[in-house]
């Protein structure tokens, strides 16, 4: 019944006024060089930016991902929400590459979210790579029952959490662009092009792992984080 009530809310968000999307680049002054960008109209999920970070589905307990309409294209949707000890898992994940390590450099990363107020959790992963306990991190999640979404950025060397959650929601069961920008010092999480948040970050700090870029999830591990809503237009800019 959970998976036939959201695939009726991601039905009726399809029909209804959309929020505008924001495109890749739009939310900072200087847009840095696309490293990644994944549309998910066509049947393989490729690399739209044309540097060869195709995506690979891993799953488990029967997740899947399955393709919607949104705008003139189409989006993914991930399982829904679950609260039974076995839930279905399904994330998507590149090959780890040194090309998507921002370093010290400056990064921005987001995507377009569709998350229904009933699928909210407390932790529902976008994109990532790396993790806060064992490497060095970027992420873009949603947060909490409210369901707004927050930035982190984990250090090599220093692996304290440097987080910035918006002030706003997007569990609305509407589409909205969601962002992160490290620029310099400043960590700042945007919703639909406004800024919604910001925090100082040490000039220094620096991501660089040999983890996958991961989509909707961590992995298809019982602790996956998982997304329970649709996700398009993922992006990621370096520099």
């Amino acid at each position: 019944m959970r998976s036939r009530r959201l695939a009726v809310l991601l039905a009726a968000a399809v029909l209804a006024p959309a929020v505008a999307a924001v495109p890749a680049g739009a939310s900072g002054p200087s847009p840095g060089v696309t490293r990644a960008r994944y549309t998910f109209n066509g049947r393989a999920i490729v690399d739209a930016s044309g540097r060869g970070h195709t995506l690979s589905v891993i799953s488990g307990h029967g997740g899947q991902v399955r393709s919607v309409v949104h705008g003139q294209g189409m989006a993914l949707a991930f399982p829904a929400h679950c609260a039974t000890p076995v839930c279905p898992h399904v994330a998507l994940q590149t090959p780890s590459s040194a090309d998507l390590n921002p370093g010290t450099r400056d990064i921005a990363y987001g995507a377009d979210v569709l998350l229904p107020p009933g699928q909210t959790s407390k932790g529902q992963n976008i994109v990532q790579k790396g993790y806060s306990t064992t490497s060095s991190q970027w992420k873009l999640q949603v947060d909490g029952v409210a369901g707004r979404p927050s930035c982190v950025l984990v250090d090599d060397r220093k692996p304290a959490i440097r987080m910035i959650t918006s002030t706003v929601s997007v569990a609305d069961g509407r589409w909205h662009a969601v962002a992160c920008r490290r620029s310099g010092r400043v960590l700042t999480v945007l919703v639909d092009g406004v800024p919604r948040g910001s925090t100082a970050v040490p000039a220094k700090l620096s991501v660089s792992n040999r983890r996958p870029l991961s989509i909707g999830g961590k992995g298809a591990y019982a602790d996956n984080d998982q997304f329970n809503g649709a996700l398009d237009n993922v992006w990621v800019e370096i520099g």
